[in-house]
């Protein structure tokens, strides 16, 4: 699809606040707040709610952790949505009022995200974006009134084990980042408890599937494969993951955007299956139809030797579990990966420019 250039509409902190009223006019009573929409889940979250009939107002500050570009790629199919309208502000810094006013649920995806780029430096931004964006948010959600805040938690936020881990294992990040995630969840709590803000925290183990982010492991390792290039694989190779489907951690967000739970609830997000490295390569082999050249990296801090989420508590709550088997899953990452290199600009808009006034767009991009 061939967008044309956005209309933008300034939301400069010197003009009057941006009309909201004006973007819930189509019709639809019932509005969410996904943060962080044009990422990774974020987009197949905000997806998954408009085919429910939901009215999805997103926010993403595209920061350059990897191309803003592919971030507007993966919502280029919403472009015209009548029902969605993408904001592009940062959740630390920007007036969350007006962002808020009116929602039906906060959805929260919004992250810096990464386990080895979080130390040393780089720290102060994994705070400000996942720490004092969250807190910022919260206040808002608390004098909004917003009927339901779900939070985006991670499995790096439990102490590293082999047993399966449940919500009340125990909990002792590995890395700056799973602190800052764990963070991220005392506060929730903290809101839920002192601020009566209805509350769903939600702990992803290992996501995977099409959009995934060209840092992780999956991503990796097709292009190195579709490439003909070694795959670097860090640290043990008996490393096992619990890879889970982008689809159906996209169900269980949105499940939990109503699901009569108490505020305060915390579940894991799994497939609950831990799968070794190796058999993973093996399936990306078998996919691609190639074969890899593992060239072995150094471990890196924070990784650690197996996730492994238990999501009874999940399939309770919300009635939800993970559908995807593991080979499925791949095989549409990989076919993503193919799409992406038979067509590589197709479909994506301009990018939002990056300095100037913040901005917003309405009902997508162009009309």
């Amino acid at each position: 699809m061939t967008l044309k250039k956005a209309e933008l509409t300034s939301t400069d902190r010197g003009t009057e606040p941006w009309d909201w009223s004006a973007a819930s006019q189509g019709g639809l009573v019932k509005l969410v707040l996904v943060t962080g929409a044009a990422g990774f889940i974020g987009s197949h979250v905000a997806e998954l709610l408009l085919s429910e009939g939901w009215q999805v107002r997103g926010v993403d500050a595209l920061t350059d952790g990897y191309a803003p570009a592919a971030k507007l790629r993966n919502i280029s199919t919403l472009a015209h949505h009548p029902s969605f309208t993408l904001v592009r502000e940062d959740l630390a810094t920007a007036p969350l009022g007006p962002i808020v006013d009116g929602v039906e649920a906060v959805v929260h995806l919004a992250a810096e995200p990464g386990v080895s780029t979080s130390w040393g430096d780089s720290f102060p931004t994994y705070v400000e974006r996942n720490v004092v964006a969250t807190q910022r948010l919260l206040e808002a959600a608390a004098r909004g009134h917003a009927p339901r805040v779900v939070y985006a938690s991670s499995s790096s936020v439990y102490a590293p084990t082999l047993e399966a881990m449940r919500e009340s294992s125990p909990l002792a990040p590995l890395s700056p980042y799973g602190v800052s995630k764990l963070a991220g969840e005392c506060l929730v709590g903290a809101y839920a408890h002192e601020r009566g803000v209805p509350t769903v925290s939600l702990r992803f183990f290992s996501v995977y599937g099409p959009r995934q982010r060209p840092d992780m492991a999956i991503h990796r390792f097709t292009e190195a494969l579709l490439d003909g290039r070694a795959v670097s694989v860090y640290g043990d190779r008996t490393q096992r993951r619990d890879f889970t489907f982008v689809g159906d951690v996209a169900r269980a967000v949105v499940s939990a955007v109503t699901a009569p739970v108490p505020s305060g609830t915390i579940l894991n997000i799994a497939r609950g299956a831990p799968v070794a490295i190796p058999d993973v390569l093996r399936m990306l082999e078998e996919e691609v139809r190639g074969e890899a050249t593992v060239a072995p990296m150094p471990h890196r801090p924070g990784d650690t030797e197996q996730t492994f989420g238990d999501s009874r508590a999940a399939a309770a709550a919300l009635g939800w579990r993970a559908t995807t088997d593991l080979r499925l899953g791949l095989k549409h990452q990989v076919a993503w990966h193919r799409a992406l290199r038979e067509s590589p600009r197709d479909g994506v808009p301009p990018v939002v420019p990056a300095e100037g006034p913040p901005t917003s767009v309405q009902g997508g991009w162009a009309r």
